[in-house]
């Protein structure tokens, strides 16, 4: 089963209401297509309201299966009762879900696809981040080249583990870090002159704005199973910053 969603922008301020994020509800679990800037689940600070924060607004219980990184769009489930929770859970534990992302990476790489098998731990030394480590939690992800421009890549991954920053520590650890990503890569905002020739400003414009300003990376599908043992799978389209992106990339950066 697919379930295709509206297309999202890439800042969570424009959402005013939950069922715009919505892709799919039944009675035991809802799917989402979470704007880039918003996060899954409440922080320890209370900074802003979380997605898990809005639907315990509109259904009273809900439970957190996965999450993904406040900057990261892209499709997440809740589950509605415990038992989902506990089914869809161990489910992320044992690995049988499928997580399929896209992001742009930095760069050429060497090869069209790959397997990164680094573990991943905490940082020694910096809080929030992590590291590749020998003695971290085991770690793989599948890459494959979609689209290969001059100084970027559009990629897909397929993240066999379920780690804090799995891909963009791998990815890293590869030399070809996410774009616009602040904590493993150079974290500057995407910008058309950067890569078009001719460039300039329309007279209206002081500045220029970013082509993208936020981490190039979008959980596009998830597939798990119910208690029956039936398959579903969900999609979130590409917000409009990403498809915007590459439009340009495609343009100007061949």
């Amino acid at each position: 089963m697919l379930a295709d969603g509206q297309s999202t922008g890439g800042h969570s301020s424009q959402y005013k209401n939950i069922h715009d994020l919505i892709l799919f509800e039944n009675e035991n679990w809802v799917v989402l297509n979470k704007p880039s800037g918003m996060l899954s689940i409440p922080d320890r600070t209370q900074s802003q309201p979380s997605l898990k924060d809005k639907l315990l607004e509109k259904y009273g219980t809900i439970f957190t299966v996965h999450r993904l990184d406040k900057d990261t769009s892209g499709v997440i489930v809740f589950a509605k009762n415990e038992t989902t929770h506990k089914h869809l859970s161990l489910q992320f534990e044992e690995r049988s879900t499928t997580k399929i992302y896209t992001g742009l990476v930095m760069g050429k790489l060497p090869e069209t696809k790959g397997l990164i098998e680094e573990s991943i731990a905490e940082h020694f030394s910096q809080q929030g981040m992590m590291m590749t480590s020998a003695k971290g939690k085991p770690s793989i992800t599948e890459y494959e080249i979609i689209e290969q421009f001059r100084a970027f890549a559009w990629m897909q991954f397929h993240i066999l583990t379920g780690r804090t920053h799995q891909i963009r520590v791998h990815m890293k650890h590869i030399g070809h870090p996410l774009a616009c990503d602040p904590l493993y890569g150079d974290g500057k905002p995407l910008l058309l002159s950067s890569f078009k020739k001719k460039f300039n400003l329309s007279k209206s414009e002081e500045e220029e704005r970013p082509l993208l300003n936020r981490l190039a990376l979008h959980a596009s599908i998830l597939k798990f199973s119910d208690t029956n043992g039936i398959e579903y799978s969900y999609e979130a389209p590409l917000p409009k910053d990403l498809k915007a992106l590459l439009q340009q990339l495609r343009k100007w950066n061949q």
